[in-house]
């Protein structure tokens, strides 16, 4: 075997299991001064290891062992957007963390949520459904222990079962499925698969097993049960990990899939994902309407967006890969600054995450207000934030491949979920309220993750014609 090729492709999961162990031996070594900075030496390495791996290391792709990992730099590009994600997420995390009951579990956090990235890294990278498999596994057993992260409060011991329950069965029917894929072909790289797939019944149902693994982990419908529940129960930091780094990850590995090994089965697979497109931006949209709690807002939020998403996939084209990167981008700085309005709010509020308890915001905390209006308009799609841009974008991928009703039902869902987007901003800033949440001042992380989630929402909007005219697939896939 040639280590230095080892080394060379794999280099951004090697930096992250270097990142991992390093901020364990800190949580095990440093003493009661040291922990004080815990913080920062975290978001420090996180920032380096960005850092060394936000411009793709190669421009072409390569393989090691034998196949089973895959480098392509689109997905050194996916990886990179999750790392960030990830950093803003250790920076909203902060002020949770120092609360007197969950201080001293600061390192189990990020160590797994460290763990979780490098399970989507290998996920996104596999050539092996074996491969595949086992960096699902390790994205998931670790996400649930987040969501219970939080067992004396909140629901959060609750949320963290629905969770691991949910995730076991939807992992039973994708191995499932995985086991008829190798029976009916006698390998499982994907390379070797795909041309092995002649699209009889058996092989049908593999897909559709295999699909509901991974519909499970984005939050569409009809696997998306567990969502409401598990986002309002965990901690918000998590919710919001959650809510956008997983599905981003699962979403790309979803198309990559689809169009490597599925592509001979084309019709069928666009077929189940148009129904599975109306069905999640639908339903979740009219959910949405109803939810006073914010959490359980933003989880019917992420549904429709996943379904969006979706739009992307169903294309199976270059545009549509794009379109994928930047939407899941957008989608993230949007989300990540509502969750990180909700978090400051519930931690500086004694835990009120109601849309009523956000009546007269404006009044007392208008920056917070501001930041939650702009995310607000983005993942509504309103121009001229980078939200409509991307939407617009998928919108066009799939209209390019003929799917002129399925755009037609999105665009009437977007009119409905700009209604109840602009029912939060109504509650900040026109409905009174006697005694609206108290002024107060975020820590500097938080002040710091909302800056540059706010920055990328008016600058991505400003460069959305720079990235209309990139095709990921020249750097190969």
């Amino acid at each position: 075997m040639d280590y230095s090729s080892i080394f060379s492709y794999m280099y951004t999961e090697i930096a992250l299991v270097g990142v991992a162990i390093a901020v364990l031996l800190y949580d095990l070594l440093a003493g009661e001064r040291g922990r004080k900075f815990f913080h920062c030496f975290t978001c420090i390495l996180m920032l380096l290891f960005i850092a060394g791996t936000v411009v793709p290391y190669h421009q072409g792709t390569g393989e090691v062992f034998g196949g089973m990992y895959v480098y392509s730099p689109v997905a050194g590009i996916v990886k990179s957007i999750l790392a960030i994600g990830t950093l803003i997420v250790f920076l909203q995390a902060d002020s949770w963390l120092r609360r007197e009951d969950t201080t001293f579990k600061r390192g189990e956090f990020y160590v797994l949520t460290l763990s979780t990235l490098l399970g989507m890294d290998f996920m996104i990278s596999s050539g092996h459904f074996m491969m595949f498999f086992i960096g699902l596994e390790l994205a998931s057993v670790p996400m649930a222990c987040l969501v219970a992260f939080d067992k004396y409060r909140h629901n959060s011991a609750e949320a963290g079962a629905k969770y691991i329950l949910s995730a076991l069965f939807a992992s039973g029917l994708m191995l499932y499925g995985i086991s008829f894929l190798y029976g009916t072909t006698g390998t499982l790289y994907f390379e070797d698969m795909a041309p092995a797939l002649d699209g009889n019944a058996l092989q049908i149902l593999a897909m559709a097993f295999f699909f509901t693994g991974l519909g499970f982990k984005i939050s569409l419908v009809p696997f998306h049960l567990w969502t409401a529940d598990t986002y309002e129960g965990a901690p918000t930091t998590v919710t919001s990990y959650l809510s956008v780094v997983s599905k981003a990850a699962a979403a790309f590995a979803l198309m990559v899939v689809l169009v490597k090994v599925f592509a001979q089965m084309v019709e069928y697979w666009q077929l189940m994902l148009y129904i599975v497109i109306v069905l999640s931006i639908t339903v979740a949209n009219l959910f949405a309407i109803r939810q006073k709690n914010l959490k359980r807002f933003l989880a019917f939020s992420s549904i429709s967006q996943a379904g969006y998403i979706m739009l992307a996939v169903i294309s199976g084209t270059p545009y549509g890969m794009t379109s994928l990167i930047f939407y899941v981008l957008v989608y993230m700085v949007a989300n990540l600054a509502a969750f990180g309005v909700i978090s400051a709010v519930e931690q500086n509020s004694d835990g009120k995450v109601c849309m009523d308890d956000y009546n007269g915001l404006y009044r007392t905390n208008p920056k917070l207000t501001v930041i939650m209006t702009l995310a607000l308009f983005s993942l509504a799609g309103i121009p001229p934030f980078a939200g409509f841009f991307s939407k617009f974008f998928i919108f066009a991928a799939a209209f390019e491949q003929g799917f002129h009703v399925l755009v037609f039902i999105a665009l009437i869902n977007t009119v409905i979920s700009l209604y109840y987007y602009l029912l939060v901003v109504k509650a900040m800033f026109i409905t009174p309220n006697d005694s609206p949440v108290a002024n107060f001042r975020s820590d500097n992380s938080t002040r710091l993750s909302l800056i540059l989630c706010l920055a990328g929402i008016i600058v991505l909007g400003l460069a959305s014609c720079i990235f209309d005219g990139i095709n990921l697939y020249s750097f190969g896939m």
